[in-house]
């Protein structure tokens, strides 16, 4: 504690004024004490332009005993001024001393400088099993120093080299990936038991809650996917009409606005917008619950937890991510149609008949189907990590951080594994 607090005041030039030893509990002076105690910034003006120069800090030492070493501190001991070596302190510290005192008579002026030489004589000191005494000091610096020492320094903090083998932390990984694994299908059965209870009626949550849900899944997520889908479609109709441009085939860039939307990019910009927005919401919201141990109060009133608190969020998110996912296709149509229009010179009514002309009734189902699970697999990792939140803050932040990346892992896997078991089965 004693080696931060010296850090931290060499640091920060934060000045308290002394005019010496027997007024420091006047105001303005030594901590700048006023009544009892209180603390204030006042003292000399040393730099004022009527002041004589300030003398330079000054050390010197007594022996007033055989086994008594007297330190004397004259002058100004302030940041800015030369401060003498502490080896001059080392060589006047004999064997032969065995107790230390202070005389500050000649002392004019000091901050945090003056204390942390005392410190540092203090831990030297210490050491050498030599005794302090701190009654000829300020008693500003008494009180700092008292401070500093009123938290014990912890043996382990200090940072540690970590000495594991390579195959120690690939093991350890392993084993962890393992746990990660077995707690997720623990919580996938989970679900499935309570979509069960669902279905025949018997689990508990609240129709306010998912009404609540559906609204902020669904509403409130239109201007951001307006946005994002908007722009993905303006970005992917510019990029395309460069290069039709050479075979001038600019016309169709209507098929593939319209096909890369209604296929895969619709469902993928919602899904991955929903990750950040809902997924994280959803773990921020649990793991909040998990630090006020309001699950664990759940728990005890015999109230499943999955079915009140993870099924309703996750039937408003399957719910409404096909609808997000359609009105996705059509921003992002939207967006190629000002390019071809604005840009291309391209009739907009035979840019939207090249539209219809290219996109099949399958791609839109395709798009469909992947966009209900896109809602399954973001509200599944936003509900996991929440629910296996720690029990702190950070653990909160860290649950939210690991929902969206696992949200958007899951989105792109499954785009890749639907996107070959199309091409497998011939829906092309």
């Amino acid at each position: 504690m004693d080696g931060f607090f010296t850090s931290l005041w060499l640091q920060e030039d934060i000045s308290y004024h002394s005019a010496n030893k027997r007024s420091s509990n006047e105001p303005g002076n030594g901590l700048g004490l006023r009544g009892k105690g209180g603390w204030a910034a006042q003292g000399k003006d040393m730099s004022s332009p009527n002041s004589s120069p300030s003398p330079p800090a000054g050390l010197s030492f007594s022996h007033p005993a055989p086994d008594t070493l007297c330190v004397q501190f004259g002058g100004v001991w302030k940041l800015g001024t030369r401060r003498p070596s502490f080896s001059e302190f080392e060589k006047a510290l004999t064997p032969e001393v065995q107790r230390l005192v202070f005389n500050t008579d000649g002392l004019k002026d000091w901050d945090s400088m003056l204390v942390t030489f005392v410190l540092k004589i203090a831990q030297s000191c210490r050491a050498r099993n030599v005794a302090v005494d701190q009654g000829g000091l300020p008693e500003g610096v008494r009180r700092l120093i008292a401070l500093s020492l009123a938290v014990p320094r912890k043996k382990d903090a200090a940072r540690k080299i970590d000495k594991r083998s390579f195959f120690f932390i690939v093991g350890e990984n392993a084993r962890a990936f393992v746990q990660a694994a077995r707690d997720m299908l623990t919580f996938i059965g989970e679900v499935s038991v309570a979509l069960t209870r669902l279905v025949r009626g018997q689990a508990r949550f609240r129709s306010s809650d998912l009404g609540l849900f559906i609204m902020e899944c669904g509403a409130e997520a239109l201007p951001i996917v307006s946005l994002i889908s908007l722009l993905v479609g303006l970005i992917l109709a510019f990029v395309g009409a460069v290069q039709l441009a050479v075979f001038g085939a600019q016309i169709y860039v209507a098929d593939l606005v319209g096909i890369a939307m209604v296929r895969v990019l619709g469902a993928v910009m919602a899904g991955i917008i929903m990750a950040g927005r809902t997924g994280s919401s959803f773990a921020a919201q649990l793991g909040t619950m998990q630090v006020n141990e309001e699950i664990d109060a759940l728990q005890t009133l015999g109230i499943s937890p999955i079915e009140f608190l993870v099924l309703p969020r996750m039937l408003a998110l399957v719910f409404m991510m096909p609808l997000l996912g359609i009105y996705s296709d059509l921003m992002g149509i939207l967006g190629g149609v000002i390019v071809a229009v604005g840009m291309l010179d391209i009739n907009l009514i035979e840019y939207l008949h090249q539209t219809q002309n290219a996109v099949r009734l399958m791609d839109f189902w395709i798009g469909l189907f992947t966009a209900g699970v896109f809602g399954v697999l973001v509200s599944l990792a936003g509900c996991l990590r929440g629910m296996q939140c720690g029990r702190d803050s950070a653990a909160v932040g860290q649950a939210t951080t690991s929902a969206v990346v696992t949200g958007i892992v899951a989105i792109i896997v499954a785009t890749s594994l639907i996107t070959i078991a199309c091409n497998v089965v011939g829906l092309n």
